[in-house]
């Protein structure tokens, strides 16, 4: 049950992005295929976070250390630009613009939106 409410929860972060954020979108379909979508891509997301992450934190742990954690503000956007090309080759209507104001800060927006939610709503785990 913990990982549904964490994928409801990253979809509504996700959908927190596109209202906030200019540049990412998801199509403009009915409502349904909407919601849809943005399931899908919290699916997306939320496999991509727990792969490729962690490789990258350990790959990367001196520049980690170098910038004082600010790497990961582009780590960040860059993973989110990857699930924008992961969700185009799945043919879901979602799209990042470009990457710094979209992609850094959409991922910042999901982040904190993702962790408010996450405090709020039990996932099972707590």
């Amino acid at each position: 049950m913990g990982i549904v409410v964490k994928v409801v929860t990253t979809a509504a972060a996700l959908w927190v992005a596109t209202l906030i954020v200019p540049g990412i979108t998801v199509g403009d379909e009915d409502t349904v295929t909407r919601v849809l979508t943005l399931l899908a891509v919290a699916v997306i997301f939320g496999i991509v976070n727990a792969v490729l992450k962690p490789i990258i934190r350990t790959i990367g742990c001196a520049l980690y250390v170098l910038t004082l954690g600010l790497i990961s503000l582009v780590v960040n956007g860059l993973l989110f630009l990857l699930v924008d090309f992961i969700a185009g080759e799945l043919d879901l209507a979602f799209n990042v613009e470009n990457f710094w104001p979209a992609a850094v800060v959409g991922a910042l927006v999901v982040s904190v939106v993702s962790f408010l939610l996450n405090l709020l709503i039990p996932d099972g785990d707590d």
